[in-house]
């Protein structure tokens, strides 16, 4: 049996620097996009000329240009890559078909996803669920999730988000901590109390706004990061948080919260992020479908 000779190929490792180079124009930003410092990229740049017998880029006060060689090997190194990278990505969309990784804040993580769990295990028979409650965005190029449930302002959401739902942002407080504070019966007497804040005391600032009453004061109270925290602290009579009818609805609804004033005052909403060529896969288009539905009681106007 007479075996094949193997092609003769340069180093992927500067092909991969040559492709980001010609792709960004700069040594520094290539270096950046692929994770290399541009001394590396530099190097690799240099070798790879040396390899092939040919002159791949010109440095000019501009940036990189390529040569004549350069822009033909581009070709061929870009048509590559995409053939290697549509392969992976079939291969990765085949192994991913039994995991849906979510990644969710936290507040909408704990009380209003987690009791949901068995719909969607329902929805998607014998896929397994990874959720994982975080306010951090995953990289989704790497993997480290499949989709993200953010929460955000809706005229600033980051590219290809898909919008939810806005809910009503309202303050809530435990019976206790309502009958040992009778004096609190308006948004003013509210802002002269300690209040329960997230990582800034922003958000109560512009609830405040919304309602139209300006404090005077200094707003005071702890910090507690997040939304979860917050309305643990509420649970327990430490003050008054802001919540929505997604992250309190079961509490306000057990007689555990209750919802002071009555306003309609929405600050931001929530979205999902995927990345934009896997909407189309079963797991993530039935996830979407399902969770836009879901929340859509918590819509002011529903």
């Amino acid at each position: 049996m007479i075996r094949k000779k193997a092609a003769r190929l340069p180093p992927l490792g500067m092909v991969r620097a040559f492709e980001a180079v010609a792709r960004m124009g700069s040594m520094r930003k290539a270096g950046q996009d692929i994770g290399l410092s541009h001394t590396v990229v530099s190097r690799h740049m240099k070798n790879l000329e040396a390899w092939l017998g040919v002159k791949l880029v010109l440095a000019g006060p501009r940036g990189i240009s390529l040569t004549r060689d350069g822009h033909h090997f581009q070709g061929a190194v870009t048509q590559a890559f995409g053939l290697i990278s549509g392969a992976a990505d079939n291969l990765r969309a085949t192994s991913r078909r039994g995991t849906l990784r979510i990644w969710c804040m936290p507040g909408l993580a704990t009380r209003w996803l987690t009791p949901r769990l068995s719909q969607i295990e329902s929805l998607l028979p014998g896929v397994e669920i990874v959720l994982r409650a975080s306010d951090k965005a995953p990289d989704l190029a790497r993997s480290e999730a499949d989709v993200m449930i953010g929460f955000g302002n809706m005229e600033d959401l980051p590219v290809g988000a898909v919008p939810l739902v806005q809910p009503r942002m309202f303050p809530v407080a435990s019976p206790a901590w309502i009958s040992s504070n009778p004096t609190v019966r308006s948004p003013a007497d509210l802002s002269r109390v300690p209040l329960i804040h997230e990582e800034s005391r922003q958000q109560w600032l512009d609830w405040f706004a919304a309602v139209g009453h300006d404090p005077k004061n200094q707003l005071s109270g702890p910090r507690l990061w997040n939304a979860n925290l917050g309305l643990d602290a509420a649970l327990t009579d430490q003050g008054v948080a802001l919540a929505t009818p997604l992250n309190a609805g079961a509490d306000i609804a057990a007689g555990r919260l209750v919802e002071l004033f009555a306003t309609n005052i929405s600050l931001g909403g929530y979205y999902l992020l995927a990345l934009p060529n896997r909407w189309s896969e079963t797991n993530l288009s039935a996830f979407r479908t399902w969770i836009k539905a879901s929340m859509m009681p918590s819509r002011p106007d529903a």
